[in-house]
């Protein structure tokens, strides 16, 4: 039974599975879990696995709970090597205005003008030792540089922003393992220094690198049409700076975002069609194709291709997850291994999790491998149930229109706790709209920019761009259509909590790990049970007082009010930085209603008495108070908010309880501030 779990992928899948818990272990903790605990829990389980092997007769069962273990054990300690090879400094205060100098590595989109991503020469004031490697400013005035370039800004910086509210974007975090040590704005223009290329040649490939990207986003943006040449200059080269913010809100909406990030579609796209024309025409050379498999250089050439891509579309997180999943793909060709299988799926994710531990917890790793584990199960299932039935392999129109809608609904329904998780929110129409944009990106659209690839270095590449371009307009069209007849989407009215995240997680990890119908139905179906119970028993209604001086006040069925009541600093929750502002509070007291509980939003101290706060759970003052209550009722001052980087209340049992925040300087990411 060992060597038949082994032998069809299980068990190293059971290890990836580990890996990922381990790591998500690590990155979650609240404080820094010491290296020597870590090194020996993965030493201690490692040797009990060895003496447990050594029996004769050990239940499956077992062996699988040990490979786990030991995966999570590896996990945690990959997490905690990461975190030790990316160290860097951290500003801990704001600063500015302060005149930075770098490179220009990137150029991002954002709401207003674009976001430049530096690498640090120099900040005044800033000694060496302390000085970020990189940092991120948003550049507001016409941009006048472009990436590998020397520049010179007058900034605003600050520390990156952690959550303001649990269950919020965790940016510190991620901007930790990006290599930021600070993020801020421009006041003025950026503009270019004398200063020549960095010493270091990684960062001055680099830079080079970062050059070619930008020039090559503007070739494809100008040829492609200026309807779609945004979107086509971010297919090309990931760089969506040019493209309009209502073109990627109507992709999102129409559950098509997942055309923006260059992943594991793109890389399959090219690497695909660079395979099938490789194969095809090597297939015609009789005297070749009889004497190799045309298949193995053909796998060599699409492998080549996607490192190419990988490099000019930036090489970010989720293009090298989908650059080893598809190695993995063309290595299991080269090797005469199944290409599509568990075993593959199992080699890509544990490579993920040593190479970059801290994405286990973001929605591009989880939603990728949910929908390519889905689909590699219903695959494999498919094909033995056609081989049972004595079926011949299929093809036609209709084999491919029956593909297409397995696929897209099995992607859908794998990819959906994890978009409701991080999102709060689905497409309502993405599968509809998603098998009317992919036969366009898949026939049209994906042939049209393999053959520009390949007539580029001959300079014809200009019509076919054009017509590219055209393709494009068509899934914007399908974007923004889909959009407006579906314009909230479909969410679940309040926050998913982390276990119901876990429960429905594991439900998809045993659809995948178990062997059987039956067996996969019990644990899919008891562990959604378990997940739906989790998430609709949990709080909805609560409070939160960000650092932007707001109150957001959430109601149990999920809708969210967002009240002016001061001005503050700091920043909004990212959960809610769209809400707009449903009323200002300008009254000397302002009562609101949260669930059953009543707030009270004061501005003026003298104007309160006990008759004011009979019936109220919390007051929120925006001026100083003398008392830390008023008649039994806890004053909280706007002091405390911005000093905690907000605070928040949840409703349980009919009580508005404060929820705890992590401490700062207990992970590298979240330095105090001074």
């Amino acid at each position: 039974m060992v060597l038949q779990w082994s032998a069809s992928g299980r068990l190293p899948l059971v290890f990836a599975f580990g890996l990922c818990a381990g790591a998500a272990w690590y990155v979650s903790q609240w404080t820094e879990p010491l290296l020597h605990y870590l090194l020996g829990a993965f030493g201690v389980l490692l040797v009990a696995y060895l003496w447990i092997s050594r029996r004769t007769i050990i239940p499956p069962f077992v062996i699988a709970i040990c490979i786990f273990l030991i995966g999570a054990s590896g996990g945690a300690l990959a997490g905690k090597l990461a975190t030790l090879r990316v160290s860097h400094p951290v500003i801990t205060q704001a600063m500015g205005p302060v005149m930075i100098e770098g490179w220009v590595e990137d150029v991002q989109p954002a709401k207003r003008g674009v976001r430049l991503r530096l690498n640090v020469h120099a900040i005044d004031g800033v000694e060496t030792r302390a000085l970020p490697r990189h940092l991120r400013v948003t550049h507001t005035t016409r941009l006048q540089v472009e990436a590998g370039r020397f520049v010179r800004c007058w900034a605003v910086l600050r520390p990156p922003p952690g959550p303001i509210i649990r269950g919020d974007y965790p940016f510190d975090r991620q901007a930790y393992y990006e290599g930021l040590g600070a993020v801020g704005y421009v006041q003025g223009r950026c503009r270019g220094g004398v200063l020549g290329q960095p010493r270091n040649v990684i960062d001055k490939a680099s830079l080079w690198v970062a050059k070619q990207r930008r020039q090559l986003a503007h070739y494809v943006d100008d040829v492609a049409g200026e309807r779609a040449g945004g979107f086509a200059a971010a297919l090309a080269s990931g760089d969506r700076s040019f493209m309009e913010a209502r073109d990627q809100d109507a992709l999102r909406g129409a559950g098509l975002a997942h055309l923006l990030a260059i992943s594991g579609l793109h890389m399959g796209i090219v690497g695909g069609l660079i395979y099938v024309m490789v194969w095809r025409g090597l297939a015609l050379i009789e005297p070749l194709a009889l004497r190799i498999s045309v298949r193995k250089p053909a796998a060599a050439a699409a492998l080549l291709a996607s490192l190419t891509y990988l490099i000019i579309s930036g090489a970010s997180v989720s293009t090298q997850r989908a650059f080893i999943m598809a190695a993995v793909f063309f290595g299991a060709i080269l090797f005469d291994r199944a290409a599509l299988s568990m075993r593959s799926l199992s080699i890509a994710m544990i490579l993920v999790v040593l190479i970059a531990p801290w994405s286990v917890l973001t929605p591009g790793f989880q939603m990728s491998f949910a929908a390519t584990g889905a689909l590699i199960g219903t695959y494999e299932a498919w094909q033995r149930q056609r081989r049972a039935a004595g079926q011949a392999a299929s093809r036609g129109a209709m084999f491919w229109i029956k593909s297409l809608a397995v696929t897209s609904l099995v992607s859908s329904l794998a990819t959906m706790p994890f978009a409701l998780y991080h999102f709060d929110r689905i497409a309502g129409l993405g599968l509809i709209a998603n098998l009317l944009a992919m036969p366009i990106i898949s026939l049209v659209s994906a042939p049209l920019a393999g053959l520009a690839m390949v007539l580029a270095p001959f300079g014809l590449s200009a019509l076919p761009l054009r017509v590219f371009g055209y393709s494009l307009e068509g899934v914007l069209w399908v974007a923004h259509t889909f959009t407006n007849l579906a314009p909230e989407g479909t969410g679940a009215g309040k926050p998913m909590p982390p276990l119901a995240l876990l429960a429905l997680t594991s439900a998809l990890v045993f659809v995948c790990v178990l062997r059987g119908w039956q067996k996969r139905a019990v644990a899919g179906v008891a562990l959604t049970a378990i997940g739906a119970v989790l998430w609709f028993a949990s709080p909805g209604a609560g409070l939160h007082w960000a650092p932007s001086g707001d109150v957001y006040v959430v109601q149990s069925n999920g809708a969210v009010e967002r009240i002016g009541f001061v001005k503050g600093d700091g920043l909004a929750p990212l959960r809610y930085v769209d809400a707009p502002k449903s009323e200002v509070c300008e009254a000397a007291v302002c009562l609101k209603q949260v669930g059953s509980q009543t707030i009270a939003m004061v501005s003026a101290p003298e104007a309160l008495d006990c008759r004011a706060v009979k019936d109220v759970s919390v007051i929120l003052a925006a001026r100083p108070f003398s008392e830390p209550s008023l008649c039994g009722v806890p004053i909280i001052q706007w002091s405390n908010a911005e000093t905690s980087n907000g605070l928040s209340w949840q409703l349980r049992a009919n009580t508005l309880q404060q929820t705890k925040k992590p401490p700062c300087g207990e992970r590298p990411w979240s330095p105090c501030k001074r």
